[in-house]
């Protein structure tokens, strides 16, 4: 029972002892860390202790553990004796720090795939004893790959193009990257070796064409890709091909070219006449027969061509005809065609011009009509709306109209012949319409009635200013009527003036050439009168009854006496025709 009390006690002990571990190292932060490390490259493994206030690390050991559960001790740094290092790991691995006691990283200068294991970091200080970091080292090793062609020849079986090989550790990935008909195989052996095969069926349209390998690998960023194109070998497929399809008698430089095909390229070509020797002074200049004279009619026959490569053989022959005379047009014919064509391109191109003009003056000419149906349509309706507006202001001269109509009229008449009365003094009144001799007027040409005798005994001259005075008010009450009358009237209710020359009725004075205390010209001057069904108007009606006929058929507006409005009216046209 004592036994298994110190036991717990040292558990106790050591599991203190590991909290301490990790709060005291700086690298690794954890006891157990694994890294990841390739072949031929430095690795590091960290392994930074910071001590405590009186503390001090006294030596620092690293430690590799072997498949057998041993330890194979590496490098030792002691804080006085300095650093050890040991057996088959001298000169490979080293501190990183010259003071192994406050930095105690290893470096291993060329990582080998040996060298993957776990190491130990093992710390020994004073006064608080060992503590120890366990790194666990993997290596790896890019891969290292290559890729095998095969020859294939046109006709042969199902078989393997192209074989890619890969090693490294892990293991690595093959695929193939082509647009080719066939079938991959991959294999793998001990070690991380791999590899693939490509198989197809060889044609000779896959000649050339793209066949990559492609090598996946965690260590590698993207694949790496092995570039290869198909080789596919097969015979000459030979052709002859003539500069000229007129053999005649006297052509010069006359030849056959023969065309071989084939892959690899046919070097060996070789021509034949009627199954022997080709003519006098023809020769061979590679595939080409060349005559070095002018034809002859003996030179007719049958021409052949053979071509041979490593693969097989072709051949082709051509039935040369010589003829006495040429069958071709002579240059002047061809001129001929040449300006032919010449004229008939210059008429397309005249004929596209004079569309592509008329097209354009259509298109300006509607522009234009379109332009002109529009002002012709504002216009239309400008003359609508002033229509409209003369309906409105007109005023019927229908016999038919009730007497109110031609109320209208009487009311100008009447005003007009009160305005001529003003302008005239009263003295100048005569004929059978003035008052008699003698006989004093007011300003309307009335004759004046005294009630008062004391009026009588007025001075003249005060009887004439109050006479001025009046006529003067009513003179500008007139004239302010008559001017609403001739602005805002149409032109249908304007009077009449008689006519001289009609012979009927009285004529009316040109008012402007009338001074003031002049008689007017012609003879019995009097205000004209207008007659409507038997009535007679009445010269000297007051102003009080011409105010009373405006208000009753007029109206004021906007500074123009309009007529009023009525159910029977009729509007007339300022032309006399009825709307």
């Amino acid at each position: 029972m004592e036994f298994k009390g110190q036991r717990a006690k040292c558990l106790a002990l050591l599991l203190l002892v590991a909290v301490c571990v990790q709060a005291d190292f700086v690298e690794p932060p954890q006891p157990v860390a694994s890294q990841r490390s390739f072949a031929e490259s430095e690795t590091r493994l960290p392994c930074h202790y910071q001590v405590e206030k009186g503390e001090k690390v006294v030596q620092v050991s690293w430690y590799k553990e072997l498949h057998d559960g041993s330890k194979d001790q590496i490098i030792t740094a002691h804080f006085q004796d300095g650093h050890t290092e040991f057996g088959r790991y001298s000169g490979r691995m080293r501190f990183e720090s010259a003071s192994p006691t406050v930095n105690s990283a290893l470096l291993i200068s060329s990582t080998d795939e040996s060298d993957e294991g776990s190491y130990t970091c093992h710390i020994s200080t004073f006064p608080n004893g060992n503590f120890e970091r366990h790194i666990t080292l993997i290596v790896w090793i890019l891969p290292i790959s290559n890729l095998d062609p095969v020859l294939l020849v046109e006709g042969q079986s199902y078989r393997v193009a192209a074989s890619c090989r890969a090693v490294g550790r892990p293991p690595p990935r093959l695929s193939w990257d082509t647009d080719l008909p066939g079938q991959s195989q991959n294999r793998s052996k001990e070690g991380g070796s791999v590899s693939s095969y490509y198989s197809l069926h060889p044609l000779r349209s896959m000649n050339g064409k793209k066949l990559d390998c492609l090598v996946w690998h965690p260590g590698l960023q993207q694949p790496r890709r092995i570039s290869n194109r198909l080789v596919v070998q097969y015979p000459p497929d030979a052709t002859i091909s003539a500069g000229t399809g007129d053999w005649f008698v006297g052509l010069e430089k006359a030849e056959l070219v023969c065309g071989s095909g084939g892959y690899p390229k046919p070097q060996n070509i070789t021509w034949t006449w009627k199954g022997g020797a080709v003519p006098d002074r023809a020769t061979v200049v590679g595939g080409r027969l060349v005559f070095g004279r002018a034809l002859r009619m003996n030179d007719s026959g049958v021409y052949e061509c053979v071509a041979r490569n490593d693969v097989g053989v072709g051949k082709t022959d051509y039935m040369l005809t010589v003829k006495e005379t040429s069958q071709q047009k002579g240059p002047i014919d061809n001129l001929l065609l040449i300006i032919i064509g010449a004229s008939a391109g210059a008429l397309v191109l005249i004929l596209v011009l004079v569309v592509l003009l008329v097209n354009r003056y259509h298109r300006h000419k509607n522009k234009k009509l379109e332009k002109e149906l529009s002002e012709k349509t504002e216009e239309i309706q400008s003359f609508s709306r002033q229509n409209s507006f003369r309906r409105l202001n007109s005023v019927s001269t229908d016999p038919r109209a009730q007497p109110e109509d031609y109320a209208l009229l009487r009311v100008d008449s009447r005003i007009k012949n009160s305005q001529m009365s003003l302008e005239r003094p009263a003295s100048t009144l005569s004929g059978k319409w003035g008052p008699p001799a003698g006989v004093e007027v007011d300003e309307l040409g009335r004759p004046v009635v005294w009630h008062d005798g004391r009026e009588s005994l007025r001075g003249g001259a005060e009887m004439d200013r109050e006479k001025e005075e009046r006529r003067r008010r009513v003179e500008s009450y007139l004239k302010s009527s008559n001017m609403s009358l001739d602005s805002g009237l149409p032109s249908s209710l304007v009077p009449l003036k008689a006519q001289q020359d009609d012979g009927v009725g009285p004529t009316e004075p040109d008012l402007g050439h009338v001074g003031e205390g002049d008689p007017p010209h012609g003879e019995d001057w009097a205000p004209p009168q207008s007659v409507d069904e038997g009535h007679v108007d009445d010269a000297n009606s007051s102003p009080y009854q011409l105010s009373e006929a405006l208000t009753n058929h007029f109206y004021y507006s906007n500074g123009i006496l309009r007529p009023k409005p009525h159910s029977n009216a009729i509007l007339l046209h300022p032309r006399g025709q009825i709307i």
